[in-house]
């Protein structure tokens, strides 16, 4: 005989690079939680275990909150060495190109990439942003 088990978490995007907050058994705390943290969906899973307790299947359903805001507030930029994997955020541009000046000065044939984060959007590379 298979059982559902069901939680809620509360999450920023629905992009797979997203922030998710939780879990909790309830829909109504993870939307008291979501709106407190200013995210605009929460995300249902549902997992389907058998008689032995251990997962079948697993089910992700993305729910947007009534009268969310999608417009993203604040936009963020991430800094990130695609070989060796050390990061850094930014408030602005300059400040993204400086460190990766310095990371890639540093350490030879290392290569710096940037991210741009949005609240509702979720990370989104920057392709070509060194010429």
């Amino acid at each position: 005989m298979a059982y559902k088990e069901t939680f809620w978490m509360a999450c920023d995007s629905t992009e797979q690079l997203r922030a998710e907050y939780g879990p909790f058994h309830t829909r109504p705390e993870a939307e008291a939680e979501a709106r407190k943290l200013g995210f605009n969906y929460l995300l249902r899973y549902e997992h389907v275990l058998d008689e032995n307790e251990e997962i079948q299947e697993v089910r992700c359903i993305f729910l947007e909150l009534p009268g969310a805001i999608l417009e993203p507030c604040s936009i963020s930029l991430h800094t990130r060495c695609a070989t060796c994997g050390e990061s850094a955020t930014h408030e602005k541009g300059w400040q993204a190109e400086v460190w990766a000046d310095i990371h890639e000065f540093e350490h030879s044939r290392h290569r710096v990439r940037l991210f741009e984060h949005a609240r509702g959007r979720g990370l989104k590379e920057i392709g070509g942003w060194r010429g």
